[in-house]
């Protein structure tokens, strides 16, 4: 069992470190989307540096970074612990990708597809959330850190409904804290209120 658990989470890491910013960026314009605003691999600096249709396919394929792991870990296994372990993998390789040294995105679209998987109701309304919160503010960060931030409560509210497990809280948790982490410097612009907005452009880093 720990044997079948590691693989799962050593293929759920490699599937999840796939960059799909990095490769969207190469295959449409030749060039390398760190070198761009964030200097992240995710979708929001893709929208940036390439436009709305490539931050669309980038995001499916992030999502499903996520979203698929945690499919197959309860395909194979039958056990949330597996899909929980599949889903912080994926999330960790999406961040910390080994094809980039250990560089990559903030988490956010990759989190919320391993999420899914485990729940798709919470999923759901951390997505809405978030897209009530990107159109008001026109900041994607501040979009992603609220349907972050939703998502403990509402696990917990599906959970007291009978509707979830509470041992999937041991991937949300952890999760949300990573994401929270990975937007500190959003975070510090949100503060001194230099935040970019969504339809700025990205200018390369100096």
């Amino acid at each position: 069992m720990i044997g079948e658990l590691f693989l799962l989470a050593v293929g759920a890491y490699l599937f999840g470190s796939i960059p799909s910013g990095l490769i969207a960026g190469r295959l449409t314009r030749g060039l390398d989307v760190r070198a761009y605003g964030s200097g992240k691999t995710g979708a929001t600096n893709v929208l940036r540096t390439l436009g709305p249709g490539a931050f669309v396919a980038v995001f499916l394929a992030d999502f499903a970074k996520g979203l698929l792991p945690v499919l197959v870990a309860a395909a194979w296994f039958g056990s949330p612990l597996a899909e929980i372990v599949a889903g912080l993998a994926a999330l960790a390789g999406h961040n910390w990708s080994v094809y980039l040294r250990f560089q990559g995105g903030r988490g956010v679209s990759t989190g919320v597809g391993a999420l899914f998987g485990m729940s798709p109701v919470v999923a759901a309304v951390v997505i809405l959330v978030a897209v009530i919160v990107m159109a008001a503010s026109r900041m994607a960060s501040l979009a992603s850190l609220s349907g972050a931030i939703v998502a403990i409560p509402l696990m917990i509210g599906v959970m007291l409904a009978g509707m979830g497990q509470p041992i999937y809280l041991l991937y949300v948790i952890p999760s949300v804290l990573i994401v929270i982490a990975q937007h500190r410097d959003n975070i510090e612009r949100l503060r001194n209120g230099t935040e970019r907005r969504i339809g700025e452009s990205a200018l390369p880093q100096a």
